[in-house]
């Protein structure tokens, strides 16, 4: 085991979702001084789903023309273009054009759109790639996957993203010529504290970070060292090959797997046959529900279930959060459970806390326990649990489906993106178009 191999291997699945989460951490210093002001986020939400376009092309050439569709040039192709795209938004990011006589941030849009399409299309082509190394790197790849999510946050604390201060802010009304019929009213006033650097040395940051997964892509295709731990020199990137044998045991069959006797009767057609179709479904489904919480329901309302508990709870849980998916990963590196039955059980508790989520994000701004400490340290850890327990079940299932053949994980990553579509076309209209949630001003809102 190649611990360079392994580097390289959490690198490359850093630069999956580095883009678009780094531009969503960012958004408290954006929104501020571009036309669109809070309806922003609603735009990356649609700009997002459209983008879904890159993986349902990759999926149906897979479908209809297997071994058609060069990976690894795609990857490289993505990698570049999300590269580039990062760079010119620290240039063009404030850039307005006017668009049916009112000034839109037409710049920021078109370079958001080729961003979400390289994040959604690598979640069809990265996990397939790590096909050609063996299975215990691709638990690896979820790892640096997490940092994607991780290494924003952690860089948008160190510039002060979101800081608030309360500042007292004194009015006096009832003016008359006799000082005693005079008022003074004082109120506390939000002041967002100035940030460390600015946007543009954020995007230039993200962009570095896509610069680093394409030397690490490069490196996993042409280092030596790296070489040495592709499990078997059969393994086809996705390019048609001369040997229609080959490319027909690389779409379909799995590596060697010490979990599976080795005489046992295929069960279905998919894959090795090794699930029955109830089970490939069964898998599948939670796949999609894990997705769809953990990537656009519970995170749409992160703000609502965790700010009126304060400032400090809300930032606690967002960079616990995101530590807790890494950790899942290297839990998983090391107890990789394949028990479908366990699987159901962390889905369901990660989903009832989920639930309880959910249901302070519905309270905001007064949900329970909102005036006591304990109130803050229970969504801390609900935040930890929620994404400690379904982060686990992702990785557990891509290598499950890891063992089922490079087909398998194409059709993986096409479900994972189904399901954060499904997730936002529900939650888009609860959140954006009709207020579903309140929040309140973090300095004058009274609970009971």
């Amino acid at each position: 085991m190649s611990l360079l191999t392994h580097l390289l291997a959490c690198l490359f699945g850093m630069g999956s979702w580095v883009s678009i989460n780094g531009l969503w951490v960012e958004l408290p210093l954006i929104v501020p001084q571009i036309p669109e002001g809070w309806y922003l986020p609603s735009y990356l939400s649609v700009l997002i789903q459209m983008a879904n376009v890159g993986p349902l092309f990759v999926t149906l050439m897979h479908r209809f023309r297997p071994g058609a569709l060069n990976e690894t040039a795609v990857i490289y192709m993505i990698i570049g273009l999300g590269t580039v795209a990062s760079f010119l938004l620290g240039f063009f990011w404030t850039e307005t054009v006017v668009v049916a006589g009112a000034p839109r941030s037409v710049a920021l849009l078109v370079l958001t759109f080729f961003l979400a399409a390289v994040d959604c299309t690598s979640s069809v082509t990265f996990l397939p790639f790590m096909m050609r190394l063996k299975p215990q790197y691709l638990t690896t790849y979820y790892i640096g996957e997490g940092v994607s999510g991780l290494l924003p946050a952690l860089v948008a604390l160190i510039q002060g993203v979101g800081v608030v201060h309360c500042i007292n802010s004194t009015q006096s009304v009832n003016h008359t010529l006799s000082s005693s019929n005079s008022s003074v009213t004082f109120e506390l006033r939000a002041q967002y504290q100035p940030a460390n650097f600015s946007v543009e040395v954020f995007f230039f940051f993200l962009s570095a970070m896509m610069l680093v997964c394409l030397m690490a892509f490069l490196l996993l295709n042409y280092h030596p060292a790296v070489a040495r731990e592709h499990p078997n020199s059969r393994y086809t990137n996705g390019v048609k090959e001369k040997s229609q044998k080959n490319r027909k045991w690389a779409e379909q069959k799995s590596m060697m797997d010490p979990y599976r006797p080795a005489n046992q009767k295929c069960r279905s057609s998919f894959g090795t046959g090794t699930y029955s179709w109830m089970q490939v479904f069964y898998i599948f489904v939670i796949l999609a529900w894990t997705n769809a919480l953990t990537n656009v329901v519970l995170p749409s309302v992160q703000s609502y279930s965790c700010l009126p508990y304060g400032n400090n709870a809300y930032h606690l849980s967002a960079t616990m959060a995101a530590v807790s998916n890494p950790l899942a990963c290297f839990i998983a590196m090391f107890l990789p459970i394949r028990s479908l039955v366990l699987m159901g059980a962390l889905t369901v508790i990660g989903s009832g806390v989920g639930a309880y989520i959910m249901g302070m994000a519905v309270l905001s701004p007064c949900p329970l326990l909102v005036n006591d400490t304990s109130g803050g340290v229970i969504i801390v850890l609900a935040w930890i649990i929620f994404v400690l327990t379904l982060s686990y079940v992702k990785v557990i299932i891509g290598v499950i489906l890891r063992d089922e053949g490079h087909s398998a994980l194409v059709w993986c990553g096409a479900v994972v993106q189904l399901g954060s579509l499904l997730g936002a076309v529900t939650m888009f209209p609860l959140v954006s178009l009709y207020s579903f949630f309140s929040s309140g001003d973090p300095c004058n809102t009274k609970c009971p």
